[in-house]
């Protein structure tokens, strides 16, 4: 959808500029031509938070520069594919996996057994565990030089997938001292990164001897621009061939050819307390389901930007919609002016306007709506405790394994972690326990839709939207990846013109 340019004031001009001469210093010597074309200059939103150890939230910008590989790679609908891993079967707790053979680490030695044990063993032993080995106990052996078991504390269908986690990426004996990971020198991807600036930039050069056939670039530029009208200038002035996050306040202002909207596995959700309050009635949960107008807060709020949502997950997972069958719902009773209080937080910039439209709009409906609007550390746990009737939240709904029936379970289930709405329901636990027992591929699929159905229907949460990301990409940048979970950003197939 455009939308009608809109002049940044002077000042804020000024600014951007500001940022940009300091932020991008260089840029141009950095992107000159080499043999193989141009470096890519790579401006990216958030700087490192851990030095980019890849058993932190850093472990994405690794995978998103291809410099740190991991056993599994998802296709589209999360099913796992063959990355330094080849094959693999399950026998009970059990999983074996054969090692790729001819792989090298960006310092020369080889990947073996011995290798992938090391770096999971890590992984599983360091404090805190990367996410996605939160409450699972694993324990990886070598069985020969090309051969890895790995072995949970209960059976579990999902450990191909938890092992595609950018954060259980396997990298060279060099990058571990103590208790710090250094991935400098140390992956196996078509980039080796060379050298870290702090929280300021970062450079990778091309690795002749990747596995995967040599990349297409000689190497990436990445500087770190928390600030979004900066990223936005970036693009708008060629300072950076591929920018990450443009706030939609900055996207109608530049050439929309140069624009990509990624669906993200993220729905911006209003929760309702399903334990006391008004909402524990499921006749005025419908009220509230029926009153609000999802498109006008698309259009409103998210100047488009968004989509309308047709159940929990939305379009990042492409195959959730064809799956759905229309919800049973309970018939709506008449709010009669009843009072509701709808909390939600302001780190993220447009939920208290979500909030504001939402209160018009369940007023109209008959309901009186105060707003109780903090930071989140000051609010989540009066909304973990039930203290709100309502709580608008932007969640994502698929976490680093791929699959999203860890976040319906931790957001519905009755022992859920992050129950705001406070449901005990035991057809929908049954239907989630199933989903979640189920083996990947297609049958956990329509276990997942089903599940999905079992808490739609009892109005626990009423998604509204999902979310996009909107990434730039200068008019020379030939297939940049578009992935709604930022694991891919430049590739082997990645230059620009």
């Amino acid at each position: 959808m455009r939308h009608p340019a809109r002049l940044l004031p002077a000042t804020a001009l000024t600014a951007a500029s500001a940022l940009l001469t300091g932020c991008f210093a260089g840029a141009e010597s950095s992107a000159g031509t080499e043999a193989g074309g141009k470096r890519i200059r790579v401006a990216h939103m958030l700087p490192p938070r851990s030095g980019l150890s890849p058993l932190s939230d850093d472990a994405f910008k690794l995978s998103r520069w291809s410099t740190a590989e991991t056993l599994v790679k998802l296709d589209e609908d999360g099913d796992a594919q063959p990355a330094l891993a080849t094959e693999w079967q399950q026998s009970g707790r059990t999983w074996t996996f054969e090692i790729r053979d001819g792989v090298t680490f960006h310092d020369g030695t080889k990947l073996d057994a011995e290798a992938v044990v090391r770096s999971l063993t890590k992984a599983a032993g360091a404090s805190p565990k990367p996410r996605i080995l939160d409450g699972v106990e694993l324990t990886a052996k070598a069985e020969d030089t090309d051969t890895v078991t790995v072995t949970t504390g209960t059976e579990d269908p999902l450990v191909p997938q938890r092992l595609s986690s950018p954060q259980l990426s396997i990298l060279a004996a060099k990058a571990y001292n103590g208790k710090t990971v250094n991935p400098v020198g140390a992956g196996t991807g078509p980039f080796e990164l060379v050298e870290v600036n702090g929280t300021a930039s970062a450079s990778l050069d091309r690795y002749d001897a990747y596995w995967g056939g040599k990349a297409k670039a000689p190497g990436i530029d990445v500087t770190f621009v928390p600030d979004g009208t900066a990223r936005a200038a970036a693009l708008r002035t060629g300072e950076a061939d591929i920018v990450e996050a443009i706030p939609v306040s900055q996207a109608a202002v530049l050439d929309q050819d140069l624009i990509t909207e990624v669906p993200m596995p993220r729905t911006n959700t209003l929760y309702l307390n399903t334990e006391k309050g008004a909402f524990k009635d499921a006749s005025l949960r419908a009220a509230a389901r029926e009153a609000i107008d999802a498109k006008s807060i698309v259009e409103g709020v998210y100047e488009g930007r968004a989509d309308v949502a047709e159940g929990l997950l939305g379009p990042a997972l492409p195959w959730a919609a064809d799956l759905r069958t229309p919800v049973k719902h309970t018939e709506a009773g008449k709010p009669n002016g009843t009072t509701i209080t709808i909390g939600t937080f302001t780190d993220r910039a447009e939920l208290p306007e979500v909030a504001a439209t939402l209160q018009q709009q369940l007023q109209k409906a008959g309901f009186k709506v105060k707003l109780d609007v903090r930071e989140y550390a000051n609010i989540e746990s009066d909304a973990l405790a039930g203290k709100f009737d309502a709580f608008i939240l932007s969640r994502a709904t698929v976490l680093d394994s791929g699959d999203p029936v860890a976040y319906l379970y931790s957001d519905f289930a009755s022992d859920g972690s992050f129950n705001i709405s406070q449901l005990a329901d035991p057809s929908v636990d049954a239907e989630l326990k199933k989903a979640g027992e189920t083996k990947a591929g297609d049958s956990r699929r329509r276990a997942v839709i089903e599940a999905e159905a079992a808490v739609l229907t009892k109005d626990a949460a009423i998604p509204m939207l999902h979310e996009r990301v909107i990434q730039g990409d200068a008019a020379g940048v030939v297939d940049a990846a578009h992935d709604p979970r930022e694991r891919e950003l430049v590739t082997v197939d990645t230059y620009v013109k």
